[in-house]
């Protein structure tokens, strides 16, 4: 089994009336396009039926034919739905095992645990399985194989993207029209030799020569400290020194560097770490290239103890609500001197998030547009036995000083909300406050999907706990008896905040849609698929304390499939095409990318299988594009409100399931796939310079597949 052999399963669902198991993904070699045999044990199994279809989407992310038929859609009786049924995928030979318990509704168990890795990335099923039942062995057989692919992927990144010609670069910057003086500040206290002497000599060892760097040494009692100090500075002029009379702590002592900086700009800089060779030459390109700017920052990794780097950090561009949930920019930050004085340098009490104190109190001075951020590591965060990035339990008291940072900033804006710990150490979460619980209309198109409405509106009526709501039935021409009996019963639960209006005409999504926000009384319009199920009973709480604020655009959901892994948790441009999910397959409870899974996240669209937007900015962008009758028209919305001036978030607390292509099945006819095609080439002529580079992802990281790996061979 190679990782080219991909195993999708997007729904598992059970029927225990008739004891069916039914099973929908697909399967494809990715190199050599080959689809595999899908063989099903017969232990445990009465009777099967399999099915086979294209499936235009996943050819489109993986630029392939699509004709080709690697959908599946298998439906298998099962004689006892507690034991488990086995299905194998031979790819010509090699196999790709799966064990399903029916009653449980999940991946249970892969039958070959040697090959778990080789669909880890992709099919991440059995990882939430094996993390609640503690399978320790299969699961840290999973995560070394993953971290020594992630590991292999990022040396082969470096060897591709760090191949500088020393010669042009020089050549570069004396051309440069703008040189300015960049000081750099370090703190100093007890650090071991080798660590200070590569920490300084990374500095010296810069293509741009322009720089300054101020060390303030707090008070060392290793008397090795100051005479290292000493010849560095006796041998180059650009050193400058200051030694203090009394250990302060790192916010005290990085003031006292900053009190002999003379530059218009200060980079950061530990005592232990190392800037790379380019990283000044690249902030002075940027500035060169707008001398405006007042904060510059880049993407980062870490280095061991013998030279090693690894878990390369590739940031998105500025993004202000996942500043308030983690402290994104970190290393290399480059700010304006004038304005770093004007708010005071460092506070002391925030020692541990000492520089997200900085840039949450700098941020507010500046105005996105004065913000670049550099897509390139310039930064090494050098990995010890004793530092924060190896072991984050050492320093507990530096995650909750960054909750004190993110709730002053809170406070300073004078915005009511109350600052958590999310779930991870350094990740935290903002709950606003509703000012006004103004109307929500939720707006569920449906044609018949008897038992997908049931679902859906039950979960809403019993779990949600703002109150203020209507929901409207945008109706594609239901014509099942039952149907009516339905909604009748909704309206004698709920009265005239159950709305069904009749929109029989041919399917359009999005013309649907915009008749139902049309007789929509609410401030805000809840667009909700009909195959969705609510979990969270805040999540309408959730959505409106963001939508509230003008600043914000389209607010979106976490959604799952049944089985409990990600099907939506923010769209990225670009990504297997158009646009596609972020961590897709991921596992619920997974941290994701430097815990973008547990904190609320920009993003250019989130779905509109759970979207709310205000009315007002609805209408004023037009509404949906009914040129687009199925695919893209959520993400050509959100496009529209982020070119308004607005953010599009994803909020991590706001969960449902989605029972995703129930209604209206996949793409799987020539029509369906001519439409597709033709949806998708909208997208790259309208929103060409997104798709080619979508500033809340980052130009490093895959644009094949959800799983935030390295991109290889640009």
């Amino acid at each position: 089994m190679t990782k080219n052999e991909q195993v999708c399963i997007d729904q598992c669902s059970y029927h225990p009336e008739t004891k069916r198991l039914e099973i929908k993904g697909w399967a494809l070699d990715l190199i050599t396009k080959k689809i595999p045999e899908i063989i099903i044990y017969p232990e445990n199994v009465i009777s099967d039926k399999s099915e086979r279809y294209p499936r235009s989407d996943v050819a489109a992310a993986h630029k392939t034919s699509a004709s080709l038929q690697m959908g599946f859609h298998l439906t298998i009786e099962a004689a006892d739905p507690a034991e488990k049924i086995i299905l194998a995928f031979d790819f010509e030979g090699n196999t790709q095992t799966q064990s399903f318990i029916p009653n449980e509704n999940v991946v249970k168990e892969a039958a070959q645990p040697s090959h778990i890795h080789t669909f880890y990335g992709k099919v991440r099923k059995g990882l939430g399985y094996l993390k609640r039942n503690g399978v320790k062995n299969t699961l840290r057989r999973i995560k070394l194989e993953q971290t020594k692919q992630s590991d292999e992927s990022y040396q082969q990144w470096i060897a591709e993207n760090e191949n500088w010609d020393i010669a042009a670069i020089k050549a570069e910057i004396n051309d440069f029209d703008y040189q300015p003086v960049i000081s750099i500040l370090m703190p100093v206290y007890n650090v071991e030799e080798k660590w200070l002497e590569k920490c300084i000599e990374s500095v010296q060892n810069q293509f741009y020569p322009n720089w300054e760097l101020c060390m303030a040494d707090d008070h060392s009692t290793d008397a090795s400290v100051r005479p290292l100090l000493e010849k560095y500075a006796a041998q180059d002029a650009r050193i400058k020194l200051v030694f203090r009379s009394e250990n302060g702590h790192i916010s005290r002592a990085t003031n006292s560097a900053l009190e002999i900086a003379t530059g218009e700009f200060v980079a950061l800089l530990d005592n232990d770490d190392e800037l790379a060779p380019i990283a000044l030459y690249e902030v002075a390109k940027c500035l060169n290239q707008n001398a405006e700017l007042d904060l510059i920052y880049s993407d980062e990794d870490k280095i061991d103890m013998v030279g090693k780097r690894f878990d390369p950090a590739f940031k998105p561009d500025w993004s202000p609500d996942l500043l308030l949930g983690t402290n994104y920019i970190s290393h290399l930050g480059v700010y304006r001197r004038t304005i770093m004085e004007k708010i005071g340098g460092f506070r002391v009490g925030y020692e541990g998030s000492q520089d997200y104190d900085l840039v949450l109190r700098f941020t507010e001075q500046i105005t996105a547009e004065r913000i670049a951020h550099i897509p390139q590591i310039l930064y090494y965060w050098r990995i010890l036995p004793s530092s924060t990035a190896a072991d984050q339990s050492t320093k507990s008291y530096a995650f909750d000083a960054g909750l004190k940072a993110v709730q002053d900033a809170i406070d300073r804006r004078k915005i009511k909300a109350t600052v958590q710990h999310a779930a991870g150490n350094g990740l935290y979460d903002v709950d606003y406050h509703v000012i006004s619980e103004e109307l929500v209309s939720v707006i569920i198109p449906t044609r018949n999907g008897y038992d997908d409405v049931k679902r859906c509106v039950d979960s809403i009526i019993d779990k949600t706990t703002y109150s203020n709501y209507e929901i409207i039935m945008a109706d594609n021409g239901s014509d099942q008896p039952k149907m009516q009996e339905l909604y009748a019963d909704y309206q004698k639960q709920l009265g005239e905040r159950f709305i069904v209006e009749s929109i029989d005409i041919p399917f359009n999504y999005s013309r649907i849609n915009n008749l139902a926000a049309k007789v929509a009384n609410g401030t805000y319009l809840l667009f909700l698929n009909n195959d969705t199920e609510v979990i969270t009973s805040e999540w309408m709480t959730k959505m409106v304390s963001f939508a509230q604020f003008d600043r914000i655009g389209c607010v979106g959901a976490k959604l799952y499939y049944p089985n409990n892994t990600i099907q939506h948790a923010g769209v990225i441009l670009g990504m297997g095409g158009a646009a596609g999910h972020g961590h897709h397959t991921f596992p619920r409870g997974d941290f994701g990318y430097f815990g973008k899974l547990e904190i609320n996240v920009d993003y250019l669209a989130v779905t509109a299988a759970c979207l709310m937007i205000r009315a007002k900015d609805f209408a004023e962008i037009g509404g949906f594009n009914e040129e687009l009758t199925v695919a893209f028209n959520d993400v050509d919305l959100c496009l529209k409100e982020y070119e308004k001036g607005h953010n599009n978030v994803w909020l991590h607390g706001v969960e449902l399931y989605h029972f995703e292509s129930q209604s209206r099945g996949y793409e799987n006819t020539p029509e369906k796939q001519a439409r597709f095609e033709k949806e998708t080439k909208y997208m790259e002529r309208t929103w060409a310079d997104y798709i080619e580079n979508d500033p809340y992802y980052n130009q490093n990281l895959t644009r094949t597949g959800g799983d935030f790996s390295v991109r290889l061979g640009k």
